[in-house]
């Protein structure tokens, strides 16, 4: 049997239990060993999500790690038993902008495991062969699960081009943030800079290689100073508020999810300053290559973003844990 949370309708949600999907022709089914909730996740369970980007009933889940347990038609039979990750958006392959690599930009309609597809927050999640990122046979699943953010992050740092010595902010502590901070460490920066307001939420990260912590009021004397600003955080303020950090000539790369409302950007400070400004949504197939590399020679390590793991039977109160404002929420993960 497998089991799978499926919900119906905002709000309305329940364990439905069954025989394991069937892999079609280029599939794999995957056991799947841990998935994380993020911030859309909770906004899928209130209806709050675009309607063009979800489709109910859904199963959610799209940051997740597993085993591969069967595979289908014209799929390499050596795949089983593999330790894997996948891509979670359903790319056309054939487009423009995914044959140059942009794939995360691809125009043949939006389609993701978890949102418009059946999800990981199940026993067994079935996904095209072509999406996944195997792992080596000793990862940790558990830690691999948020390798989905770290995608996100990677291609947000591989936008952005930091250089070895750079002075580099990055505003937000949460799992986007930190995990930022992992990646850029790497480059050796010569001033890396974390910006969060509440303390334990950064808590973390001078371990993970931040040459120290401001809060927002304490960065209002950086403005004009970093080569490169990566924002994670999505709050109303953090937009603009990042531009103004940045150097005149300087790279901001933007993360986080904004809402409608959120403060704009001054044009007049853009023109002037001569900024280069990228955006992120979702991660392309290169930027999953670069995460998964981290991941696996040990530059990268998600495990100590976990706080809190719940089985299957308790989504309704882990979905509730996360967005809730407790300083000491970390990573959330579901458990099948």
């Amino acid at each position: 049997m497998s089991r799978a949370v499926v919900v119906d309708e905002p709000g309305v949600h329940r364990l439905a239990e069954g025989e394991p999907p069937v892999p079609g022709p280029g599939e794999v089914l995957v056991r799947v060993a841990a998935a994380g909730i993020c911030l859309s996740d909770r906004e899928v369970y209130h209806g709050r999500r675009d309607p063009g980007y979800v489709r109910y009933p859904v199963t959610p889940g799209h940051e997740w790690a597993g085993t591969v347990e069967a595979v289908g038609g014209g799929v390499d039979p050596a795949l089983v038993g593999r330790r894997t990750v996948a891509e979670g958006f359903r790319t056309c392959g054939v487009c423009e902008r995914c044959r140059a690599g942009d794939t995360s930009l691809c125009t043949g309609g939006y389609d993701e495991t978890g949102f418009t597809r059946p999800g990981a927050f199940a026993d067994h999640v079935t996904v095209p062969a072509r999406l996944l990122h195997p792992l080596a046979a000793d990862a940790d699943l558990r830690a691999a699960a948020l390798l989905e953010p770290a995608a996100v992050v990677a291609g947000a740092v591989r936008a952005g081009r930091p250089e070895p010595g750079e002075r580099i902010a990055v505003v937000g502590a949460g799992t986007l943030g930190l995990l930022a901070v992992q990646f850029l460490a790497a480059y050796a920066p010569g001033e890396l800079t974390v910006i969060e307001p509440r303390a334990g939420r950064a808590a973390l990260a001078p371990a993970f290689g931040a040459h120290e912590i401001l809060t927002p009021a304490e960065a209002e004397g950086r403005r004009g100073t970093y080569d490169l600003v990566v924002e994670t955080a999505g709050a109303p303020t953090t937009a603009a508020s990042s531009c103004l950090l940045a150097r005149r000539g300087g790279r901001v790369v933007l993360t986080g999810m904004f809402t409608t409302g959120a403060t704009g950007i001054d044009p007049v400070h853009l023109s002037l300053s001569q900024l280069t400004v990228r955006s992120v949504f979702g991660a392309p197939s290169a930027a999953w290559s670069f995460a998964v590399r981290a991941f696996t020679a040990g530059l990268l390590d998600p495990g100590p973003l976990i706080s809190h793991e719940f089985p299957l039977e308790r989504y309704a109160e882990a979905v509730a844990l996360v967005g809730g404002g407790d300083p000491g929420t970390g990573k959330v993960l579901l458990r099948p």
